[in-house]
């Protein structure tokens, strides 16, 4: 009989004017599979900070949650996928996480942040100067396993083939708006498959 493989706790990390309770569906799902499953809220959630303030507190909660050698995966909603990746790719993430999942994040910024004037929000605009810093060497990710589920009719992330990356795995679940494809069971299903996928 095989043994089943070693589960990595997972952080769960939520998007603009969200809180850590986003993810209660799939945190139960995940907790029922087996999982040790971690929520934080962060604040502000409004877009008020800039991203990289929220990607401390994110590196701050890891750190005093983890003990320093135990490996983690992540999950991150929206916002929250640009938050990790910011953690990983500048604050030394990319030591300890294992398996990064991005649920439509807007990797390559999205119009509806010109929207608001707020410092977070400016930064996922298109061709921000933050994520034309973060996509400079967005190829530092195949350290890992990345997968990014998105849905074709998001109208928060515009165009909605802003949440593909030139690397991972890719999963489009046809959801029809922004916040359903997070309690989608399809974007449930595909997260458990993909914490569970080899360390490539």
């Amino acid at each position: 009989m095989e043994s089943m493989p070693e589960l990595n706790p997972v952080v769960l990390v939520h998007g603009i004017n969200d809180t850590g309770a986003v993810f209660n569906k799939m945190a139960t799902y995940l907790r029922k599979e087996g999982w040790s499953v971690h929520t934080l809220d962060m604040i502000p959630n409004n877009g008020d900070v800039v991203l990289e303030n929220l990607a401390r507190q994110l590196a701050k909660y890891i750190a005093t949650t983890f003990d320093p050698e135990q490996p983690i995966d992540i999950v991150g909603f929206s916002m929250g996928g640009i938050v990790s990746r910011y953690y990983i790719q500048r604050l030394g993430g990319i030591n300890r996480v294992q398996k990064l999942i991005t649920i439509s994040s807007p990797h390559n910024g999205t119009v509806m942040a010109y929207a608001s004037e707020r410092p977070g929000c400016v930064q996922m605009r298109p061709d921000s100067l933050f994520l034309k810093d973060l996509n400079s060497d967005v190829m530092m990710l195949k350290q890992l396993n990345f997968t990014s589920i998105w849905t074709p009719y998001d109208l928060m992330i515009v165009p909605p083939q802003s949440s593909q990356m030139p690397l991972g795995n890719e999963v489009i679940i046809p959801a029809l708006t922004h916040p359903w494809i997070l309690t989608d069971i399809r974007t449930i299903k595909s997260v458990a498959e993909a914490l569970l996928a080899p360390c490539s």
